[in-house]
């Protein structure tokens, strides 16, 4: 590739605490009405004075430590000062020289600081009208930097799909870009020196599919107007999903343009002074690993598990108890992965809907571990507990759901077959395999999955021989 390009990531997290950055609002900005859930001091009245909120403070040490980060001891809050319709005070407290976390490392990735400020309220466009709500307004808001160390829109959209995880895992933030709690800014440049080229920053992108294919795009612009003589200028662009290009919003601002100045209607802060106990619970890779050797589970299977830390929790849940066990394991997994996601799906509901309790999902695999169910009536159970909930093992007594292999039993089904399907078992007289296993599927049909298929198929390939 002639043009090198480099990528820096600018990551914008609302973290879940029960009030606002500087005031007593509630942080409920998705649950009341527009501009209800506002006060004085976060709609910038004069005469109103900011107060810290301790947990968010507390939420951005807990995200440093757990990257591996230098947890400052002094700190400050600075006013960041632009106008915007959203924005009512005029500036934004925000941190500058003196944040809350340097350093740290997340997938190869280094990162350059981790920061603490409020966000700004929100704009709708209808019409020829623009609505502003400051329900928003107010929010604390974590703000995480990386170094231009990224070269791929694969690997930045990685970086941020791991550090969501992380958020959640750690609890400081439910990270739905879907409603706005994370939102990601890239910076790019290309070049062809060692130099770094002219940054370009796209805002405001609310997907990882949108952030990995807007890099892509903007690197292949640059590379292709450079490649012209053209002249990159340093601005702001936006994301067009449909056209899927990046566009000109306007010429972007440096830090001097902000006017930063310390708050000062804040103090500084010593950290050491409010003797944070920052407990760190375990991590997405962490847990990636010890299922891989604890569990034995495939990487994707895992992967696959921990996207969802109350969904992981829920498949250890059950696991532990067949810990004896790999083949049940195993089976745990396949229904967790596969079965209960695909009911999910078809549903449409997340996970925290499931009405399926650890304890009853342990039975319903135990009934199949243990042969008392097929396959095929299982998967039926689950979607009656899934749909009903209820006890499988009821379920089972219920319906007479459970596996047959009574050989007198099945030999009065094998003769039934055989009379009423008599073109099939001449086909497989005549060599024809797949004859016996169409066979096999009509005795499992008529026992509604009931009968074991194994000592079925034996049974049929007796008699017909």
């Amino acid at each position: 590739m002639k043009y090198k390009p480099t990528i820096g990531l600018e990551i914008h997290a609302e973290l879940d605490t029960k009030t606002k950055m500087f005031c007593r609002c509630l942080n409920d900005a998705d649950e009341t009405k527009p501009n209800t859930n506002v006060c004085p001091l976060c709609m910038g009245h004069p005469g109103s004075l900011p107060v810290a909120n301790k947990e968010a403070i507390k939420s951005v040490l807990r995200t440093g430590k757990a990257l591996g980060a230098k947890l400052a001891d002094y700190t400050q809050f600075d006013r960041k000062n632009y106008f915007y319709p959203d924005l009512p005070k005029g500036y934004q407290i925000s941190q500058y020289q003196h944040p809350l976390v340097e350093g740290g490392e997340l997938n190869g990735v280094l990162i350059t600081r981790i920061h603490l400020e409020e966000d700004t309220g929100s704009s709708s466009h209808k019409g020829d009208y623009s609505y502003v709500d400051y329900n928003r307004s107010g929010v604390p808001l974590m703000e995480l930097v990386t170094e231009p160390v990224i070269s791929t829109g694969v690997d930045a959209r990685k970086f941020a799909e791991e550090f969501q995880l992380i958020l959640r895992y750690l609890g400081v933030s439910d990270a739905d870009m879907e409603k706005g709690q994370m939102r990601i800014e890239a910076n790019i440049s290309v070049s062809d020196t060692d130099e770094f080229g002219t940054k370009v920053e796209i805002k405001n992108l609310n997907s990882f599919r949108a952030v990995e294919q807007a890099i892509d795009f903007e690197i292949k612009r640059q590379s292709e107007a450079l490649e012209k003589g053209e002249i990159i200028i340093q601005e702001t662009r936006g994301w067009d999903e449909n056209k899927q290009i990046t566009f000109s919003q306007r010429k972007k601002e440096s830090s001097h343009d902000y006017r930063y100045f310390p708050e000062p209607d804040l103090p500084t802060l010593k950290i050491s002074e409010f003797n944070f106990e920052l407990l760190i619970p375990e991590l997405p890779e962490q847990k990636r690993e010890r299922f891989l050797e604890d569990f034995g589970l495939r990487k994707d299977v895992a992967e696959t598990l921990i996207q969802d830390k109350k969904l992981a929790d829920y498949f250890e849940n059950i696991a532990s108890n067949f810990s004896d066990s790999g083949d049940a394991v195993k089976l745990v997994s396949n229904y967790i992965t596969s079965d209960l996601l695909s009911l999910m799906k078809e549903k449409s509901v997340g996970f925290r809907d499931v009405k399926i309790s650890a304890e009853n999902f342990g039975k319903l695999i135990k009934l199949v571990s243990e042969k008392k169910i097929t396959s095929r009536v299982a998967k039926d159970i689950l979607r009656t507990m899934f749909e009903e909930e209820g006890d499988p093992i009821k379920i089972v007594e219920e319906k007479g759901l459970e596996q047959v292999s009574d050989e007198s039993v099945i030999n009065d089904l094998v003769e039934q077959l055989v009379k009423d399907n008599p073109q099939p078992v001449q086909d497989y007289k005549d060599g024809k395999e797949p004859a016996l296993k169409f066979l096999v599927g009509q005795g499992m049909k008529l026992t509604r999955g009931s009968t074991n298929p194994v000592v079925l198929e034996k049974a049929l390939k007796q008699r017909i021989s």
